[in-house]
């Protein structure tokens, strides 16, 4: 037993998992590694860090669309009636998520521009599809260069006061999201 009342081989078996992972990240980093991380974190944490980090290296990178069995393909938006998205839309976000893709800032797209949004630029787009059981791809539907929606719809105060005090300007007005929805979040 060590001076914490756990038996011993907990930290030997964390130990000799810490070296496989750092054996097999090997060919994946550079020499300044050893060092990041040594004593910031205890081994459990370390080894879930550096397992996370074979498994992104180790990972597919293919495009979403792919990630399923049999591949996700969508109907051309042009071609369906407003009925039909909202039913189709409302499929699709559970089968991303199902496949732990969560969406976020979607209130200010009605379902018509979050089903294009996903149809044209989520399904075709290549990310690495690391299977770990708490890694989730958090898809953004907002465009980073977008401040006025994101100070509109999604900013805290905190973040708001930030962009005044940085840019010397006022924010625009806080609204609600015109088509709030209740997405799946993580498990």
């Amino acid at each position: 037993m060590n001076e914490m009342g756990r038996p011993m081989f907990d930290e030997v078996d964390l130990l000799l998992d810490n070296a496989r992972l750092r054996d097999e990240l090997e060919p994946y980093i550079d020499d300044s590694f050893g060092e990041t991380s040594a004593g910031r974190m205890s081994l459990i944490v370390e080894n879930e860090y550096l397992a996370s980090m074979l498994a992104w290296e180790r990972a597919p990178a293919m495009p979403i669309a792919q990630w399923f069995e049999p591949p996700l393909q969508l109907p051309h938006p042009d071609h369906l009636d407003q009925d039909t998205i909202h039913h189709l839309l409302w499929q699709t976000i559970r089968q991303l998520h199902s496949a732990k893709i969560i969406l976020e800032c979607t209130d200010h797209l009605s379902d018509r521009q979050l089903y294009t949004l996903i149809y044209r630029d989520i399904l075709p787009s290549c990310e690495k599809k690391v299977d770990l059981p708490r890694n989730y791809l958090h898809w953004r539907c907002l465009d980073d260069a977008d401040d006025e929606t994101w100070l509109r719809y999604y900013a805290s105060p905190v973040e708001r006061r930030r962009w005044q005090e940085e840019f010397d300007r006022e924010p625009p007005p806080r609204e609600h999201p015109p088509f709030p929805r209740q997405m799946p979040s993580r498990a």
